[in-house]
């Protein structure tokens, strides 16, 4: 399947100035959190049993990139708290909490 690029996707969080959106550029996906006033952001997803990844700064945006050709279960770790930012898509996990879900496919 041919993509055209960049594909963006932006999802605003209603509650206070934080976005959460990504950015697929062939079969790279960079999911970005908008949330200038952090000192840490963690990315934990299930491509990889949800291993903690620090996303990197870039003024105020936290970046990190994963493949993004397959459908994945993800949340964030914002300054030491589990953070779910809104997403279309939500499941239950196994801790009685939820997971983001991003399928390449909608």
């Amino acid at each position: 399947m041919i993509r055209m690029l960049p594909i963006i996707l932006t999802l605003v969080v209603t509650s206070g100035c934080t976005a959460h959106y990504y950015q697929v550029q062939g079969d790279t996906l960079s999911m970005v959190l908008d949330e200038p006033g952090a000192h840490e952001v963690i990315f934990a997803c299930s491509l990889d049993g949800f291993q903690p990844h620090r996303a990197r700064n870039e003024d105020g945006r936290w970046v990190v990139t994963v493949p993004g050709n397959n459908a994945f279960r993800y949340y964030y770790i914002l300054d030491g708290s589990l953070y779910l930012p809104p997403c279309e898509l939500k499941e239950e996990d196994d801790f009685g909490s939820q997971n983001c879900i991003y399928n390449p496919q909608l």
